[in-house]
């Protein structure tokens, strides 16, 4: 494929193009609302009133309002409905020519939609993500072409620095820094590869999903984009067995592009070549770490490995390999389309761009934001989100097991990495729990600790016997037959786990309990004051 054949295939579709849209979201939140039915609904209603040439019903990926769904969007008014039926499908059809429905229509007015910055998940729910006809026609597959033809790999590395941006996974390591280690490494077979890290396991969290099932293309021009820049000519998406819709549509994505010559060999009429493959992964937590990761695709066992060598010079088969998540890739495109200083304008000195949360828990709207790194906690929670449904919000918990809970009396600290650090939490990959005043802190700290218990892979015993230790106190703890000294040995014991465990995954998993002691100690206290009980 040529330039010439990609624009003309972007201005076919826009020909195509009816003036009203209904876009109905078939997102795995959606779906499980029946959202497949409310779509074919739409579709029946349209039919009904022979209004096809000038009503175009599309599936469309996550529209941003999870909690709210089904969600169903009128282009281009703007108008929203949420918790849409089937019963609700024929009044919408009628209100395009001004009758009334029976739907319920949502405030786009409310900050939840006019305080996001949609960067990542700019088509998302705008575009049909089995159709790369759609994606091509919003500029898809434009910023490789221009990549390809007008820059050197060099170049495009120095962009991705100049940028700011910082891995989306957790870690929030320069990105650009990551991809001039892997372009200036050698190995004796010459191959390197990319790795999309998609193995989100966090409790709560859902924004690498939602973005592979709305736009998937957006990640494979991502990851091309990658490869030509560090020199790979393979690449591979680790997705989690439990996202099948996901799965399924990356592969749709694959073979379209494939198909149309924007995978595979000789790209854009130019000697470089970039295959991508898919890995399932069979639901350890333990996976999402690199090392690990990389050990399952080779098909061992998926257990971490001490570091260095880094992955970056010794990765995926001992070649140089580079692994970003999801998030991360799917910044890559308008970086390039838009140029480094734009996105690096955006956000704050050190923590560029915008992040995607999965806002969810005592909230009342939940689901997936994007806003510019900086936003306070406040704006996220008590604006964005509405606050607490009954009472008011409690504390928050970010950056998923490795995280920490922060107090509403912190709610002025900025949403960014070295903020977050300093309050005790992280930013993680993105997942942001909200808790009232009706939740036990203790309960929280023994949620997440049975959680990285039941996933450690049980390779180091500090993560594999610490955790089982820590749940076991503070299960003493919650149910009242706890001693003072049982708080000291929590601290003694998440030290240690801290400082000798192999991984990230034992490292940070006293993180939520460190939280809670420091800015809920009472809470710990009371059970202490309990009269003591005994067992039979």
């Amino acid at each position: 494929m040529d330039l010439t054949e990609l624009l003309a295939i972007a201005n076919k579709k826009r020909q195509a193009q009816k003036p009203l849209c209904l876009h109905c979201c078939t997102s795995t939140g959606c779906q499980s609302a029946n959202s497949l039915a409310v779509k074919e609904g739409l579709q029946a209603a349209v039919d009904t009133h022979t209004m096809q040439d000038h009503v175009e019903v599309r599936s469309v990926g996550c529209l941003g309002l999870c909690g709210n769904g089904p969600i169903v969007e009128i282009a281009p008014t703007g108008t929203v409905y949420e918790h849409v039926t089937v019963d609700h499908t024929e009044s919408i059809v009628t209100a395009l020519v001004g009758g009334e429905t029976t739907a319920q229509q949502a405030d786009t007015t409310h900050p939840f939609f006019t305080r996001q910055t949609r960067i990542v998940r700019e088509h998302s729910g705008q575009i049909d993500p089995e159709r790369i006809e759609d994606y091509i026609e919003v500029g898809g597959y434009q910023a490789l072409y221009d990549v390809l033809h007008e820059s050197t790999p060099e170049d495009v590395v120095n962009t991705i620095i100049q940028s700011g941006l910082r891995g989306r996974g957790g870690g929030g390591y320069p990105t650009g820094l990551k991809w001039s280690t892997v372009a200036k490494s050698e190995s004796e077979s010459g191959r390197k590869f990319v790795i999309c890290n998609a193995d989100e396991g966090d409790p709560g969290a859902f924004m690498d999903r939602s973005v592979v099932e709305s736009d998937p293309h957006r990640i494979l021009e991502g990851m091309a984009i990658a490869a030509y820049a560090i020199g790979a000519n393979q690449g591979y998406i680790y997705i989690r067995g439990e996202y099948p819709l996901a799965i399924r549509r990356i592969q749709i994505a694959i073979q379209r592009a494939k198909r149309l010559g924007l995978l595979g060999s000789q790209i854009f009429e130019t000697p470089f070549d970039f295959r991508v493959d898919i890995r399932i992964g069979a639901g350890a937590f333990v996976c999402g770490e690199e090392t690990a990761l990389m050990a399952s695709i080779e098909g061992g066992r998926g257990s971490p490995r001490p570091r260095p060598p880094y992955p970056a010079e010794y990765g995926l088969w001992g070649c140089p390999t580079l692994i970003n998540n999801v998030e991360t890739f799917g910044s890559i495109v308008p970086i390039v389309r838009n140029g480094a200083e734009w996105f690096a304008n955006i956000g704050t000195e050190h923590s560029k761009g915008t992040k995607i949360f999965a806002l969810t828990g005592n909230i009342c709207h939940n689901g997936l934001i994007e806003v510019p790194m900086g936003t306070t906690l406040h704006e996220i929670v008590e604006e964005i989100g509405g606050g607490a449904p009954n009472g008011n919000i409690k504390a928050v918990q970010t950056g998923g097991p490795s995280g920490g809970c922060i107090p509403a009396s912190l709610f002025d600290t900025p949403v960014d990495y070295e903020s977050l650090a300093k309050v005790g939490s992280i930013m993680g990959s993105g997942g942001l729990v909200a808790m009232d005043e009706n939740t036990s802190m203790v309960d929280v700290a023994r949620f997440y600790i049975e959680f990285c218990r039941d996933e450690s892979c049980g390779k180091c015993i500090p993560c594999r016997v610490g955790t089982a230790q820590l749940y076991h106190l503070l299960t003493k703890i919650n149910d009242g037959f706890a001693v003072p000294e049982d708080i000291e040995r929590l601290k003694v014991l998440s030290d240690l786990l801290q400082k000798t465990s192999l991984c990230g995954l034992g490292q940070s998993a006293p993180n939520p309990i460190l939280s809670t002691l420091h800015y809920f100690p009472e809470e710990y206290e009371a059970s202490l004051q309990k009269p003591v009980q005994t067992s039979i």
